[in-house]
């Protein structure tokens, strides 16, 4: 396989277009379209589908430009730090994180390490939902409690737990059946007994939600006007527990939490990647909702 034709086609993949990569690169549009036309027959495979305006790729240019693009990357990388003699990580980061991490811990995170690495270039997306990594061309993810993926290498930084928290003023329910007031996040709505942990002990909260919010930072907000009892990270309550604006009623069973840091396994791992990686172990030597704690916004 022609490497040369395979760059340039990985070059319009990324760009859109043979006009729009053309424009990018200083390369000629012709020239572009040649190297493609070439690399499709000596496949014997159709890897664009040309239309009068747009141009898109076909299942098998899909596949080829997520198995070969980042390679490519990387080599181009490995490529110019060698002729600069530069070991120093440099370029862009693209970093996913889940909506509660970036709220409380990620901005500090994310100004001490740009700091600490002023060549690279981070740029960090909040959002819950999985993400396609190679698809949307993210280079690392941070998610809580992932589910097992074949196509990822991940470790954890930070383990959580839930605790169950309320207001100081609120008064503890004579009995287990005796339903208590509680601030509940999004699906959590329609639950109505808690099984907690009390000095060891197991022991049941009968609850009736009165508020359904979609962030848990709204719950904890609401818990700490005295609106109901809530289920929180540790992390999150813990200077309002030292501080005496929360008081702790119990831990819920089975409910550790883990943050993992994912990559692609596929792939070489990137200078930059690799130094994001020890910074936030660095940042979270012993992994705890302490030193998590430290990082959230009071």
């Amino acid at each position: 396989m022609d490497l040369l034709a395979l760059t340039d086609f990985n070059l319009v993949a990324r760009h859109g277009g043979f006009g729009k990569a053309a424009r990018a690169t200083g390369r000629p549009k012709a020239t572009l379209s040649r190297r493609v036309a070439e690399l499709e027959t000596s496949l014997g495979l159709r890897l664009l589908e040309r239309g009068a305006r747009t141009l898109k790729l076909t299942e098998e240019g899909r596949a080829l430009h997520e198995r070969t693009g980042a390679l490519l990357s990387e080599i181009e990388e490995a490529a110019t730090d060698i002729a600069a003699g530069a070991t120093t990580p440099r370029g862009r980061l693209r970093i996913s994180a889940p909506l509660l991490f970036s709220q409380t811990a990620m901005g500090k995170l994310a100004a001490e390490f740009a700091l600490k690495y002023p060549q690279i270039r981070l740029e960090v997306t909040t959002e819950d939902r999985p993400v396609d990594m190679v698809e949307e061309g993210y280079d690392l993810v941070i998610r809580v409690n992932p589910d097992p993926d074949a196509t990822l290498v991940g470790r954890i930084f930070v383990r959580d737990r839930l605790v169950v928290v309320a207001a100081p003023q609120m008064p503890r329910p004579a009995s287990d059946d005796e339903p208590v007031p509680a601030v509940v996040r999004g699906a959590n709505g329609d639950e109505t007994l808690w099984q907690v942990s009390v000095a060891g002990d197991s022991a049941r909260i009968a609850v009736q939600p009165v508020l359904q919010l979609s962030s848990l930072l709204m719950v904890r907000d609401a818990a700490r006007a005295g609106a109901g009892i809530a289920t929180l990270p540790v992390s999150l309550v813990n200077h309002d527990l030292a501080a005496g604006t929360l008081a702790h009623w119990g831990d819920i069973e089975g409910s550790e939490i883990a943050l993992w840091t994912l990559y692609p396994s596929r792939r070489l791992l990137s200078n930059r990647v690799s130094a994001f990686l020890d910074f936030i172990k660095q940042a979270f030597p012993h992994g705890t909702p302490d030193e998590l704690a430290a990082y959230s916004t009071r």
